[in-house]
Parts: C-alpha cells; structure tokens; sequence
C-alpha cells in the first residue's frame, strides 16, 4: 500500500477518502460559480482532476495546477458565494496533496469545502443558520469512518472569525463526536 508519511502516515486509499468527501462536497455548489461566471472554467477543471484522482489515476501536477487556478477564480469571484464554490473545487484538486502533519489547518483541507457549501446554503436562504445546519448535518452523515479516523489524526480546528471558519469548526466537532 503505499503511504504519505510526516508526522503519522496517511494511505493512498485515505486520500481518496478524503478526496471524494470534498469533491463530493464541491461538486453540490460548482454550479453556484458556473451560473455567475460560465466562460470560466478553471474551476470545473480543478474538481474534474480531484474526480481523476478518486477514480484511481495517480495525484500529479494536474491537481495542484487546476487547484491553485481554481482558488484563483475564487479571488476573482464578483461574489460571496461564487467565491466560496470556486474555493471548494479547488479544495478538492488539492486534497489528493493533504499533508500528514498534526497542525489544525490542515483540517481546512478536508472540512472547508462542506463547511464553504453551508454558508452558500445559509446565503441563499437569507442568512438563516438552519439551513447551513442541514448540510453541516448531511456532511456529517455522508461521512466514512475513514474519513473521521483521518480527522482526529489532526487537532481540532480552532472557531474562527468568518462564518464559513465557524462552520467548519462546528463540523469539525460534529464528525470527532460521532461514531
């Protein structure tokens, strides 16, 4: 099997794992950024790379080029949630990449995009908290085991100040808790 080492060891499969989550994640507001930006498609292409990766293909340079022109949609984004949504794929492309080190923001890496898709939720219902609870909720559920043992490999996300940071930490807790 081979692995990604630093602080503990990460697999190739635990990456998919992880990979799949936040592309599955992204892969639910994508079409956010696509009805306010449709001739762009770095964004489109970073989570088609993360879906290569899944699907079994080795991580190369196409998931760290299409992430980083992904997350530069999302500083282009005119929007909230067109940002959000770019950043989210971008997330995915880079996940194949998540580092083995015990530092909390690598939590980011695999939460950020689920917790990016709660705060559009929450946009779009005109700031109502419950909608973002539902996918916090949804993202909890459709998580793997795998994905949770990943987690708590990593310290906790400290509770920032943005919502989308807010959001992620409230995940973050909700998926340590579970099983």
């Amino acid at each position: 099997m081979t692995t990604v080492t630093g602080d503990f060891t990460l697999t190739f499969d635990e990456l998919r794992v992880v990979t799949r989550f936040v592309a599955d994640s992204a892969n639910e507001i994508l079409p956010v950024f696509e009805r306010e930006h449709p001739d762009d498609p770095r964004p489109r292409a970073a989570l088609d790379a993360a879906w290569e990766f899944v699907g079994g293909a080795r991580r190369t340079r196409l998931q760290r080029a299409t992430s980083m022109d992904a997350h530069r949609a999302a500083s282009e984004a005119r929007t909230e949630v067109a940002r959000l949504a770019a950043q989210a794929a971008g997330d995915a492309a880079s996940a194949p990449y998540l580092h083995p080190i015990r530092k909390a923001h690598q939590v980011g890496h695999v939460l950020r995009a689920a917790a990016n898709a709660a705060r559009i939720a929450e946009i779009e219902a005109g700031d109502d908290h419950a909608a973002a609870e539902t996918v916090i909720e949804q993202a909890r559920a459709r998580a793997a085991p795998l994905l949770v043992d990943v987690l708590r490999r990593y310290p906790a996300v400290p509770v920032g100040r943005s919502r989308a940071t807010q959001l992620m930490s409230a995940l973050d807790a909700a998926l340590r808790a579970s099983r």
